[in-house]
This record gives structure tokens, sequence and C-alpha cells, in this order.
């Protein structure tokens, strides 16, 4: 055994000594008790989840446009959703899909669907696994069906952003768990509804409000009209004459307002739309994948949302938009950022909207 003896340190004057602060007590240390200064993670305890009571007629159900669901189911899950909401809110655990997995196939980018699925599901107690385009291998030629057919036997639901609704419908077809649509060149539901959640919130009651979309007649335009017509909103589409909204989705959404008694209109006049409307909705000039970005935006400068827009609408009218936005073409600045925006709480109700939608789905 070997011992190797180590000098001691010569300490000159010219050291600088090591300074020493006592560190107090727990017992020493000011303001609130021992207690209240501890917290307590892990351990034996359950979390308590209140009982949650919901119908089970969305259970299974695939909902790839937004009159796959009656108006009372529709009104069902507005109220779903405002519950989920509330104990969200007041941190009250609603882990009540746990073991559930969520599939999420995502041909177009995406934030607030991918992140609100992803934590709503999460929030749900369950899990959602992102596949993007290049992650699975449809990319080599697969086909739908068989991806269906994989991915049910994996998964509890399947959430799908992508870019041919008639893929979207093959999906659904061939998958035995329940299918929604995450956006389609179709219609997007998903944001209609909690549209209809965010503008329950702000008026109190949907049927007999006015909603204004100026912009594309695309499938934000669709989305709303049918959405807008199973819970009695009037929706007017103000939109160029090359960019009217689909007219069999006009149609369809005209013969749903008949039995809500909601006014669904297209028009090229932007500022008749407007017209003493509770709400003035707008989306991107121009979206993902869209060709002849140019002419697009001339046709649309017309529709730009301003104040003179505003304006014309009734004074307690609110600002939407789906987002992504780009202030100073489809919306001005003002008005996007002004008092009457509420697109952030549109934004943030896409988690609830989702969450209710799940649980009534896969409860």
């Amino acid at each position: 055994m070997y011992q190797t003896s180590v000098a001691e340190p010569t300490i000159t004057e010219q050291t600088t000594p090591t300074i020493l602060h006592t560190v107090p007590s727990v017992q020493q240390l000011p303001g609130a008790s021992a207690q209240e200064r501890t917290v307590v993670l892990g351990g034996p305890h359950q979390l308590h989840q209140p009982a949650f009571s919901l119908g089970t007629r969305l259970r299974g159900r695939h909902v790839l446009v937004d009159t796959d669901l009656s108006p009372d189911e529709l009104d069902e899950l507005l109220d779903t959703a405002a519950r989920i909401k509330r104990a969200y809110r007041s941190g009250q655990q609603h882990a009540y899909l746990s073991g559930k997995t969520l599939g999420l196939i995502f041909q177009h980018p995406s934030t607030r669907t991918r992140v609100s699925l992803e934590a709503g599901m999460a929030q749900l107690g369950g899990q959602a696994i992102f596949l993007g385009v290049n992650d699975l291998q449809m990319k080599r030629g697969e086909s739908i069906g068989d991806t269906a057919q994989i991915l049910s036997r994996y998964v509890d639901a399947l959430v799908a952003r992508v870019a041919d609704h008639g893929d979207l419908v093959t999906l659904a077809e061939s998958a035995s768990i329940p299918v929604m649509n995450g956006l389609s060149d179709r219609c997007h539901p998903l944001q209609a509804y909690a549209d209809m959640l965010t503008l329950k919130e702000t008026f109190g009651e949907l049927k007999g409000l006015k909603l204004a979309y100026l912009g594309d007649g695309n499938n934000m335009a669709h989305s709303l009209m049918l959405s807008g017509a199973a819970m009695g909103v009037s929706v007017t589409v103000a939109a160029p004459a090359s960019l009217q909204p689909d007219p069999s989705v006009v149609s369809h959404a005209q013969w749903v307002g008949k039995h809500t008694g909601a006014a669904i209109t297209a028009t090229t006049d932007p500022y008749a739309a407007a017209q003493d409307a509770d709400a003035i909705y707008t989306d991107v000039h121009v979206s993902m994948g869209q060709e002849d970005a140019a002419g697009r935006a001339v046709a649309l400068a017309p529709f730009k949302v301003t104040a003179d827009i505003m304006a014309a609408a009734k004074p307690e009218a609110v600002f939407m938009h789906c987002l992504p936005m780009h202030r100073d073409e489809e919306v001005a600045t003002d008005v996007a950022d002004g008092k009457q925006s509420i697109i952030f709480d549109q934004a943030e109700n896409r988690l609830h909207m989702h969450k209710a939608l799940l649980l009534s789905a896969l409860c």
C-alpha cells in the first residue's frame, strides 16, 4: 500500500482569502411555512378526475366534411368543448383517454392543427404519432387503402391533412377507426367548428348571427358556410367572380340553412357582405401550393379587410382569421391587431374543440 503525501499550500500575503457565507436553515427562511415551501411530485396518490358525461352518438364516427355532424350533434360537441375548456382553465385533470393513440397523417405543414392535436391528446391522457409526408411508405407507392388498414391496427383514430379531398375519402373508406379531416382542398371542418365555439363565447348565442367572409371562396369559405348554416349563422362569402365558392357547396349550405333559419349567399361586393355583420372573416390570399400568386393577389386586393370594411359592420363586430396571417395583404395591421380582433381566441379554441371531438369519438 502506497501513501502519497501532499504538501500544504503556502498562503502568502498576496493570496485572496475565501469568503464563506452562512446558509440559513429552513427554520430561518422568511415568508411561508415549511409546509408551503414543499411540493410533492409523484408518489402513490391518484389524481382526482371527476366524472365527465357526454353522449355516445359520435363514437367511432368519421368527420370529413362539416355536415357529417347534424346540427344537434354539433351543438352537443360545442357544449363538450366549452366544458373541456373550463376544466383546462381551472387546472382540473381530464385524462379520460389514457391508453389511446392518435395518428396524424400530414401532407402539408401545420402549426395550430398539429400542435393542438398533439397537446390535446396528451392532456387527455393519450398520445399522438405524427406522420409527415416523408415518413410513410406511401411515398414509395404503398396505397392509401393499405396504409389505412395497417394504421387501423396500430392507432385508435386518424387525423389527415391532405392536398386532395379524394385521398381523405379513400382513407376513411379503408380504415376501421375514426378518420377526421385536418384540412383538405374541399373544406376545413375542425377550424370551422372551433370558430363556432369562439362566436358562441363572444355573443352568447349562434342562431341569428351574421358572418361575412371576404377573400378566396376556398376550403375555409366552404366550411364556414356549412357549419354556419348548421348552427343558424347566416354567412355571406364575398369573392372575385373567378374565385367564387363551389356552387354545389353553396347549394348544400343553403339547403341546411332552410332548416335552421340561416341565409347563405355569395357575392362579389365586399361592402355589401360586411353590411351589419357581427363578424368579418378572412383567409390568406395565396394558400399553400397555389399557382398564379401575382394574379390572385391582384384579384383579391379589393377584398382586403380594412377599417372601412369593419365600419360597415355592426359597432360590436369582431374580426376573425384562421391563421397564418399576412398583415397588410388580406387584412390591415390596425384591424388584425385592433380591439375587435379575436384571432388568438380562435387559435386557442382549436385545442378545446379538438379535445372535445377526440373525446366524443373515442369515449
